[in-house]
């Protein structure tokens, strides 16, 4: 297994105070349930903006935020605004398997090695976050990240909570890569927020104008 990789998160993991909590342990504020935790504690080394190939949509029910998760499809048009987090492969594994709300250990371990280098995914299951995809390489490591098995077009869409919407923006915001403006165009013009959420309304969750 490689012993580091970049974690590429396009959802409410580009907040690094939310992902803190998946590693070291404990309740995010508005959350509905503990983590864990990961086995390895050490936060990341490195937190970088990137821009990956595919789309961001919004589909399923959170309960912990009452509206649509985001989720990546690497095979549709487009581009998505994503922040990259260099941590152990040990780490990733362990972060995946709170999403899918498991205890992490060495049976929840990935055989990140056998997914491919081209972009396209392995499906380890018919979780909603149980498929890989390793959209490139930073650095000499892996992007990597997980997604759903289906594809864009293949669920209904639904619209994100006002909450996931801020959350998600600012860590993005953080990235340093972006403005408030390009920030709150992009996340109005995904599936399920699209038609929902104007760039304005998600402009004015982000700083509201003057």
């Amino acid at each position: 297994m490689t012993t580091e990789v970049w974690y590429t998160s396009y959802g409410s993991n580009t907040h690094v105070d939310r992902l803190a909590h998946y590693i070291v342990g404990g309740t995010p504020p508005g959350g509905a349930r503990a983590c864990p935790g990961c086995r390895d504690r050490r936060l990341p080394t490195a937190s970088v903006p990137v821009e990956l190939r595919g789309a961001l949509y919004f589909a399923t029910e959170s309960p912990v935020w009452t509206g649509g998760r985001a989720f990546y499809d690497p095979d549709a048009d487009g581009r998505v605004l994503a922040r990259a987090h260099r941590i152990t492969a040990e780490q990733f594994c362990d972060i995946a398997a709170q999403e899918m709300y498991r205890v992490p250990g060495p049976e929840t371990d990935l055989d990140l090695a056998a997914v491919p280098r081209d972009g396209s995914r392995v499906v380890l299951g018919d979780g909603r976050y149980e498929t890989l995809v390793r959209p490139g390489t930073l650095d000499g490591l892996p992007l990597l990240t997980f997604t759903a098995p289906w594809r864009m077009h293949d669920v209904e869409w639904t619209s994100p909570s006002a909450d996931y919407l801020r959350h998600l923006a600012a860590g993005l915001l953080a990235a340093g890569a972006w403005n408030a403006d390009s920030v709150a165009t992009y996340l109005a013009s995904c599936p399920g927020a699209a038609g929902h959420w104007t760039r304005q309304r998600i402009r004015d969750l982000i700083a509201p104008s003057p």
